[in-house]
């Protein structure tokens, strides 16, 4: 099939269209799961019930499940994944991370998951996601570029063996598969005590097909295009987020690619799902606070993006699928900068706001899977 879409559009278009169909079902399959990092970590850190951190599981599980299986067919080989390969930066990992975890609280949304707000009416999500995408393409190759770079070389890991954790610990793609499968097991049980509804879970198994189906393609069409060098890669807004932002402001004579279809994907997905749902909705600021917690957020979540080498679908499902050891520790810092802030800034702000003897937001004692039954 991808030799015959070669033959028919050429490599460049067909690397694009790739990412444009990909981009359409993660959009579609994540407007309908509500899947986000932000809702797993503070129902994780509230010791709530809701179904959301299941969700997450759902995707990250089926992600690392299918990527490797994918690689244990011989169909798909992440070796010269730029997240294997090159030089990692553990320094930007722990740190970028940190503050992707901060700002996606602060926004109230991490990267995708503020596309998709974006793509039914979210005006709160549409500036933030555009401040995200400035900040990103700035930390790349603008002002904010020497700072990343500094912070990147205090503590770095070379490509190969030291940034592969099925290499280095020996386990290899059956001991990465069963890694995914005890959590998939896990997501299952938790989705079935509590009743999570059938397209909270079956969407979020959809978003980490689509990780695992953008590796598989990018690395096909890798090995049979000729005149174009194609990155193996998977699903990440941070960099993508910024190479569409300059594409649209300077249109540079450069070729399409993955990248450049993926984003736009992203939102026709998120528009259909929610057009089908009639969740089609206008929604703003409440004031010029919650619009400068917005920006702020944004702001972080750019720049740490950037830092970290990924976002929270970049890192944090895709470079984990492929088990590189700087994803990992970009994850844990995300989700330890998340839990401090939600701790620090929105509990600490509930708790003090609520009256007495009110029940705080999110605590524990609400129905099982509420929100999700019928999304």
């Amino acid at each position: 099939m991808i030799d015959a879409l070669l033959a028919r559009f050429g490599e460049a278009p067909t690397l694009a269209l790739s990412g444009l169909l990909i981009g359409v079902a993660f959009g579609f399959f994540a407007q309908r799961s509500r899947f986000c990092l932000r809702a797993a970590v503070i129902e994780f850190a509230r010791s709530t019930r809701e179904g959301r951190l299941t969700v997450w599981l759902f995707a990250f599980a089926t992600a690392v499940v299918l990527t490797q299986a994918f690689a244990l067919a011989g169909w798909f080989d992440a070796s010269d994944a730029r997240q294997l390969s090159a030089r990692g930066s553990l320094s930007g990992a722990a740190i970028g991370g940190m503050l992707f975890g901060i700002g996606m609280i602060l926004a109230r949304g991490c990267a995708s998951r503020l596309l998709v707000l974006a793509a039914h009416g979210n005006l709160r999500a549409l500036l933030s996601g555009l401040v995200f995408a400035v900040t990103a393409l700035s930390a790349l190759s603008g002002q904010l570029a020497p700072l990343r770079l500094a912070i990147a070389q205090w503590w770095t890991v070379e490509g190969g063996t030291s940034r592969d954790l099925l290499l280095s610990t020996g386990i290899g793609h059956l001991g990465g598969l069963l890694f995914g499968a005890v959590w998939l097991l896990a997501a299952l049980w938790w989705a079935w005590r509590q009743r999570v509804g059938f397209w909270a879970w079956f969407g979020a198994v959809g978003c980490g097909a689509m990780v695992a189906l953008a590796w598989l393609t990018t690395y096909r069409l890798s090995r049979s295009a000729f005149d174009l060098v194609v990155p193996v890669q998977s699903l990440s807004f941070t960099g993508p987020a910024a190479d569409v932002l300059w594409w649209v402001v300077a249109a540079p004579p450069s070729p399409l690619k993955f990248d450049l279809g993926l984003v736009p994907g992203v939102v026709i997905g998120s528009f259909a799902s929610a057009a089908l749902w009639r969740e089609l909705k206008l929604e703003g600021f409440s004031g010029g606070q919650s619009m400068r917690r917005y920006i702020a957020g944004a702001l972080l979540m750019g720049f740490g993006g950037m830092l970290a080498g990924g976002c929270a679908v970049g890192a944090g499902v895709s470079g984990a699928s492929v088990f590189t050891v700087t994803a990992f520790v970009t994850l844990a810092a995300m989700w330890a900068g998340a839990a401090a802030t939600d701790w620090l800034v929105d509990r600490h702000h509930e708790t003090r706001a609520a009256p007495p003897g009110a029940q705080p937001a999110g605590a524990p004692g609400r129905a099982a899977g509420a929100g999700y039954a019928a999304p």
